[in-house]
């Protein structure tokens, strides 16, 4: 007979469930177990009567924010997998970009943390992983350093799969505690608007950005149409932008790339092998409305990035 799972972690699980639209290999990857645990899980959900949110409930429960723009900059940069030392070129290049540009709109669009030490997967080796603490006082002096940069920006944090790591580890491993606070990472960062998935013009012709949707090398091409409308991911740390044009005109999907350095210490599992990754973030520009041709920043060398036709040191 197994132990009552604590209900803290059934409700986890299905905020979890729900913000991945219902997807189980989705939703089990981003909270660390197999399948069949999710399974177990959702039917005991189901039995203690915790409520499955309606498809058509406010955006709000769905982890959803939507925003208006009509002319103005988002600046959105994925993937910065925070790490105790110097700051990476893309992030560098990132603040020095909020505080050029101006924009109206920060999207830091998830796995700002790695949290490899509550990760289920193993330690390569006797490579020493930061302390939760640690990646911590990084991260929060890093997206200071972007608050800082962007002013009066609406900024908005939606969630990566590694980010997830921390709420789901303290849900399972101390349920007793929820609700105090500082067990919510959001507690850890003020300044910026939690979420799954953020709107910009909930409409045709609009944005939306949120940490990953479809995978594979065809990612950008398969979030686009079945978004249907343009779509900004990060996740799969590649850097591109496909276009899709039918009778409802051209939308895009975007693939942020990765805000950290590539071939940093939190990647070294990938044992040196070769990726196909790029660092850097997008600008995207809307004109009455109407996103324009999404823009990359890509970072080209140690310390200089590559944006509309001009190297730029940073």
């Amino acid at each position: 007979m197994h132990p009552p799972i604590p209900t803290e972690v059934l409700e986890a699980t299905v905020r979890a469930y729900m913000a991945h639209g219902q997807n189980q290999v989705a939703t089990a990857d981003s909270l660390g177990i197999a399948r069949s645990t999710l399974q177990q899980r959702l039917k005991a959900a189901r039995r203690a009567g915790i409520p499955m949110p309606d498809a058509n409930a406010t955006p709000e429960s769905k982890g959803r924010r939507e925003v208006s723009l009509e002319n103005g900059i988002v600046i959105a940069g994925s993937d910065p997998h925070y790490w105790p030392g110097e700051p990476s070129t893309a992030h560098r290049a990132f603040v020095a970009f909020c505080k050029k540009l101006k924009p109206a709109i920060v999207v830091l669009n998830g796995d700002a943390m790695d949290f490899p030490r509550i990760s289920r997967h193993p330690p390569p080796g006797w490579t020493r992983m930061p302390e939760v603490k640690e990646e911590f006082e990084v991260a929060q002096e890093r997206l200071q350093e972007i608050a800082e940069a962007s002013g009066k920006a609406q900024k908005f944090w939606p969630w990566g799969n590694h980010d997830q790591r921390w709420e789901v580890y303290l849900a399972s491993n101390a349920p007793e505690s929820a609700g105090v606070t500082g067990m919510r990472l959001c507690d850890h960062f003020p300044l910026w608007e939690p979420c799954y998935s953020v709107f910009v013009n909930n409409r045709p012709g609009g944005l939306v950005i949120k940490h990953r949707f479809k995978g594979g090398i065809h990612a950008t091409w398969n979030n686009a149409v079945y978004a249907g409308r343009s779509i900004a991911t990060g996740h799969l740390h590649s850097q591109r932008i496909t276009p899709v044009t039918d009778y409802n005109g051209t939308r895009y999907g975007v693939d942020l790339g990765c805000m950290a350095d590539i071939y940093g210490p939190q990647f070294q599992y990938l044992e040196d092998n070769p990726r196909n990754w790029r660092s850097g973030f997008a600008v995207f520009t809307f004109r009455d409305g109407t996103l324009l041709p999404p823009e990359l920043v890509t970072v080209i060398e140690p310390g200089a990035v590559f944006f509309r036709g001009e190297v730029v040191d940073v």
